[in-house]
């Protein structure tokens, strides 16, 4: 059975919707290169949202001098998207999920293979925790307080408790948290 690993860049004051100018993924320094190049090692499979989808599309196959490695990982991973509206993804290795797509995750995580990576795609991580579907979560914690903004929980949604799997601190002043779902 596969795991289903939300990843997502937040504030100190618990943002993911990014408002400001807190986060540019070509200005990540070596060391959360490497964090985030072990992660998307660990995984096989990535689940998007339908506007996360087409902001990806719209971005990374255009880049040419990518330093980052992170053009090419999107490339070659298989990416899901979850659209009602969407008919032709125009993206290699892209499957559209439709009609009960929280069906269609449940038969992905069942698959054998590495881990399912979701990131941005906030009303899917909603969805996707309402469920019960996501096994553990990385959060690249940003020393900023944005003020606003979507959270990465739904208002009201409760987790008992979540296990440490991981603490990084970097340089730039940014902390990675990896926590297991129990």
């Amino acid at each position: 059975m596969r795991t289903l690993v939300v990843t997502q860049n937040i504030t100190l004051d618990g943002a993911i919707e990014m408002l400001g100018d807190w986060f540019d993924p070509a200005d990540q320094d070596d060391e959360m290169l490497e964090a985030t190049r072990l992660h998307a090692d660990r995984g096989d499979a990535l689940l998007l949202g339908r506007q996360t989808f087409e902001d990806f599309r719209g971005y990374w196959p255009l880049q040419t001098d990518d330093r980052t490695g992170i053009a090419a990982e999107l490339n070659a991973v298989h990416k899901y998207v979850v659209s009602s509206t969407m008919t032709d993804p125009r993206w290699q290795n892209s499957t559209i999920l439709s009609g009960d797509w929280l069906a269609q995750v449940r038969e992905l995580k069942e698959q054998p293979g590495r881990e399912i990576g979701v990131t941005g795609s906030i009303r899917l991580c909603h969805s996707l925790i309402e469920a019960g579907f996501v096994d553990g979560y990385r959060l690249f914690v940003y020393p900023v307080v944005q003020g606003r903004g979507r959270r990465l929980f739904p208002d009201g949604y409760e987790i008992p408790r979540l296990d440490l799997v991981e603490s990084t601190s970097f340089r730039s002043g940014v902390s990675l948290l990896h926590y297991a779902a129990r």
